[in-house]
């Protein structure tokens, strides 16, 4: 037996009339967090490389797969034969150059390739616009990468990085504008308009934006728990008038970590005065 089959069968009986009161109670509904948790869990195993974290991490969210395919199964939609096929279907059908005649060299080629196979894949659908695959509920920033990228896989982008980045310096000045005028509304037209332009000078240089930016949030929480290890030893606290010896903390931090650029200004960096301004929830798995 293989140990998908035997996944299955322990599903199969959590479910079952003589199963778990708990797992016999779950829907859609109440899994949904489940599914999303574990994605992230996934995802931090990865970050921080851990063989063992990354494989258990993927068991619970491969379970999390199992068990929706069950209830579907219940309900007469699908079971996880059709969600396997259809997805070894798709993939045989997106790489004809390797399962079919013809050949592609770079990733490029088989990106451009894929995009047109979606695209005939849509006619006839009642929503064939290439956006439609794009989740409503993707975080904002990987949205607009997804976005952007569908794109610029048909033609539609900068023509280079230093277009895109003067295009940065427009929307870095129309922001300021908007922030002049003290105009709630067009701070946020611009301000989203900054971020999606962000969101392409990461995709044109190879980077995921969301990834990047969870990097400068682990930096900054990593710093800020340094000065509140030191003023704690000291017998200060996180407050107000204590801004100057937090940002002494900030810059000692930035050495003491090794994590960025020397020339970087703290957050308070600014702020009138004479310093500058600047539980895992339990779950089911």
């Amino acid at each position: 037996m293989s140990e998908m089959d035997r996944l299955k069968q322990i599903m199969d009986r959590l479910r079952g009339t003589d199963g778990c009161p708990w797992d016999r109670e779950q829907t859609y509904e109440t899994l949904a967090t489940f599914l999303l948790e574990e994605t992230y869990e996934v995802l931090d195993a990865m970050r921080l490389g851990a063989p063992g974290a990354h494989r258990e991490e993927l068991g619970d969210l491969l379970f999390q797969i199992v068990f929706q395919c069950r209830i579907a199964k219940e309900r007469g939609d699908f079971d996880i034969e059709d969600v396997m096929r259809e997805i070894g279907d798709k993939i045989v059908r997106r790489h004809p150059h390797v399962f079919g005649e013809g050949r592609l060299k770079t990733a490029d080629q088989v990106l451009a390739q894929w995009e047109q196979i979606k695209v005939e894949e849509r006619r006839g659908k009642r929503d064939g616009s290439m956006f439609a695959g794009v989740p409503p509920a993707l975080p904002a920033l990987l949205k607009a990468l997804r976005i952007s990228s569908k794109a610029a896989r048909v033609g539609f982008d900068w023509p280079d990085l230093k277009t895109l980045l003067e295009k940065l310096e427009e929307e870095s000045e129309e922001l300021r504008g908007a922030l002049r005028a003290k105009k709630r509304a067009a701070i946020q037209e611009e301000l989203g308009d900054l971020l999606f332009t962000i969101a392409n000078v990461a995709r044109r240089a190879g980077i995921d934006p969301e990834i990047a930016l969870q990097g400068a949030n682990r930096k900054f929480v990593d710093r800020f728990r340094y000065i509140e290890e030191r003023l704690g030893r000291e017998g200060l606290t996180m407050a107000p008038e204590n801004r100057e010896r937090m940002e002494t903390l900030w810059q000692e931090s930035k050495r003491k970590l090794r994590k960025t650029s020397p020339g970087r200004r703290s957050p308070s960096a600014g702020i009138s005065g004479s310093a500058p301004r600047r539980a895992r929830r339990a779950t089911r798995s």
